[in-house]
């Protein structure tokens, strides 16, 4: 074995018996608990670790690999303004608007998923039934997107078989999160944050360093004249270049507020002062991290002049191995990715299964005692972890995979969770017509994949099942617009009882 492969394998070595022995304190310390301190930890997370948590889940090796390759690619230095918008958008507003209010409504009604939230709102175990299974089935395809996104740079920089790679993503995240539950990610979170933190930082300075790059004002230079090239989609096509990217930063920024994973960190902030700590903790982090990560890709055109063999999903990888960056440097890198994989992961899981045993389990067996509902929320864990593994060898491209899973779940849910959030007036049918059509709308390019890989938009904007952030963002638009008036010209449902006391 060469000695930069050594040295890599040594870094995560030393990462993986750190998240063994994470997963084994806390397997001991949730002992005999009850769901709700496996779920939501108590609800007692302070803004450090809520907010390393809300950040390492919602950037992983998707965003680092699949979304910075490919926008990097297609908009050169314009793809930055992803990254910036996800941390403006996604983070900073989302806390603001979002995660008080969720904290609250979420303790007083003791609510410990999405689900659970539509039935006390609304007050309908339909609507509950309902998006347990689109949260289940849909967050696979974004599941197994992660699997592809951190098993690509592994394949690169330590040239393992992708299949191998995937079984121990797989392993890392069972055993963090089938041991420990929603404490351990929390805590598994908090350094692997940190890690993250510095890490892009330190990536960014080697890139930039790079003989293939030159320094921040070359590499500026060399990007101003390689965008000016014809065949960037902006200028070969600016109406449709500028749709598409105004999409990315669209659907990667709300897309946030309606995913269950992401809401659930909300749910266990200890107090509104956490909250406002968490809010300018996760700013700072999702500027570094995401404007950073994007930041990197976007330089993908000075190292390749064609697309590496694997297409956009292997830029980043390759782009990290021809910039010279040091073995030890590398090994920190892949374990900054695996640490952000691991973490959506384990939070992805966590909502899907969590999901199934408390809102659809525990509905047709009332009586199942809450340390055998803790079990089977843990063997779900597992076989949602199997079942991700399965899809993510299905080959499908990364950005198209996330993209399929936040249009629906976003188009489904940002609507009827966020309005409920503030207006007393929605009511089940608003919330239904909003849920409904978002679904609709957000499940086209997913059809057209199926049933006809050839179907095309108007004005240039290409292939449907490339579309998917697209659609994602009219769901998302639409869902609003629909809860919104339908509510003004039905008959309002208000639940007082809902908001009353809620601290």
């Amino acid at each position: 074995m060469q000695q930069q492969q050594i040295i890599i394998w040594s870094v995560i070595a030393v990462y993986m018996v750190f998240m063994a022995v994470i997963g084994y304190i806390f397997s001991r310390a949730t002992k005999n608990k009850g769901i709700d301190e496996f779920t939501v930890g108590g609800r007692n997370a302070g803004a450090w670790v809520s907010a390393l948590s809300f950040g390492t889940s919602y950037f992983s090796a998707v965003m680092f690999i699949g979304y910075a390759g490919k926008t990097g690619w297609g908009f050169g230095l314009w793809g930055v303004l992803v990254g910036l918008g996800n941390a403006l958008f996604g983070t900073m507003l989302a806390w603001w608007l979002l995660a008080d209010r969720t904290r609250r409504l979420t303790r007083k009604h003791n609510i410990k998923s999405m689900p659970q939230f539509f039935e006390a709102r609304y007050n309908s175990s339909t609507m509950k039934i309902f998006s347990s299974i689109v949260i289940f089935i849909f967050l696979l395809p974004y599941s197994a997107s992660v699997y592809m996104g951190l098993s690509s740079i592994c394949s690169v920089l330590l040239q393992v078989n992708q299949f191998h790679a995937m079984i121990a993503i797989a392993a890392a995240a069972g055993v963090v999160l089938v041991l420990g539950g929603y404490m351990a990610t929390l805590k598994a979170d908090f350094v692997q944050g940190l890690i993250m933190f510095f890490g892009v930082v330190l990536l960014i300075i080697f890139v930039l360093r790079s003989p293939t790059v030159g320094g921040l004002s070359a590499g500026l230079s060399q990007m101003a004249e390689v965008m000016k090239n014809e065949t960037m989609p902006l200028n070969a096509n600016p109406f449709a270049g500028f749709v598409s990217l105004m999409a990315l930063i669209l659907m990667t920024s709300f897309g946030t507020w309606g995913l269950p994973h992401m809401i659930h960190k909300y749910y266990a902030i200890k107090d509104k002062q956490e909250v406002f700590r968490g809010a300018v903790i996760s700013t700072v982090f999702a500027v570094v991290v995401a404007g950073g990560g994007y930041f990197i890709g976007s330089f993908g055109r000075l190292f390749f002049s064609t697309l590496p063999e694997g297409g956009v999903d292997f830029i980043v990888p390759n782009l990290l191995k021809n910039a010279q960056v040091p073995d030890i440097m590398l090994g920190v890198i892949l374990v900054l990715l695996i640490a952000a994989s691991v973490t959506t992961l384990a939070a992805i899981t966590l909502s899907a299964a969590s999901t199934v045993s408390m809102d659809l389990i525990k509905k047709v067996k009332p009586a199942v005692s809450d340390s055998r509902l803790t079990l089977i929320t843990r063997i779900l864990c597992l076989l949602f972890i199997i079942a991700s593994f399965v899809i993510a060898n299905t080959k499908t491209p990364i950005l198209d995979m996330m993209a399929y899973s936040w249009g629906i779940l976003a188009g489904s849910f940002l609507a009827p969770y966020a309005i409920a959030l503030y207006s007393k007036k929605i009511n089940k049918k608003s919330a239904w017509a909003g849920m409904l059509s978002g679904f609709v709308i957000a499940s086209v390019p997913v059809t057209a994949k199926l049933l006809n890989q050839d179907w095309t938009l108007p004005f240039k904007l290409g292939k449907i099942l490339d579309n998917g952030p697209l659609f994602a963002c009219v769901a998302i638009v639409v869902s609003l617009a629909v809860c919104l008036v339908m509510t003004a010209v039905s008959k309002a449902e208000k639940n007082e009882e809902f908001y009353a006391n809620a601290e």
